[in-house]
């Protein structure tokens, strides 16, 4: 059966479809990402959930009101997976670095990055993470278990202030009421493949 002109373009037009819907997913995840953090200025009640893991990295936070709970929360490969919630009344940031690997339709991977050259102040911080490799130093701490079937409650830890350092965290679920970034620089490279994080 011979192929006509117009069934090549259909075919062809198909393609460019699958591609264009998986580029605009992906720059569409990376909004989400530069969206929850700002650009220069002040954001407000920003989620960032439902796109995967991603990495935060920073040099130093200097936290207050912190509290620390079991959680269960989805992933970017499973429903439920258990985590740990972190929740802060107010952090400043130094040298913060979120990136998030995408995979293209080509099988390229791509990996978008959000950088802040000067200091970053989050207000309300609520943050999901299934990875923490970080030095910690607490003052006022206090640890709390309850005779509970929740899992949630069972315990919690909790501290007046919190200073982290050298941190890098696999994040899947970010929420602050107040985020003021300063310096934002965003950028993309090439990579062969995802980063793997040994737990």
């Amino acid at each position: 059966m011979e192929m006509g002109r117009d069934q090549k373009l259909t075919v062809g037009r198909v393609w460019k479809k699958k591609f264009f819907i998986a580029l605009f997913t992906g720059f569409f995840s990376l909004f989400l990402l530069i969206a929850a953090f700002g650009f220069t200025g002040s954001a407000l009640a920003l989620p960032l959930g439902g796109i995967g893991d991603f990495i935060v990295e920073f040099d130093e936070l200097q936290g207050s009101d912190f509290e620390l709970l079991p959680h269960m929360g989805e992933t970017g490969n499973a429903d439920q997976s258990p985590m740990v919630r972190n929740k802060m009344g107010e952090a400043k940031i130094k040298g913060l670095h979120i990136y998030k690997d995408l995979k293209m339709p080509t099988g390229q991977w791509v990996r978008f990055h959000v950088r802040a050259e000067g200091e970053t102040t989050i207000k309300g911080l609520i943050q999901d993470a299934r990875f923490i490799h970080a030095n910690l130093s607490f003052e006022g701490l206090s640890i709390v278990e309850k005779n509970t079937e929740n899992f949630a409650e069972n315990w919690t830890q909790s501290a007046k202030k919190i200073t982290i350092t050298d941190a890098k965290l696999i994040t899947d679920y970010l929420f602050q009421s107040m985020v003021s970034l300063k310096g934002a620089k965003i950028s993309t490279e090439l990579i062969d493949e995802p980063e793997i994080i040994e737990q």
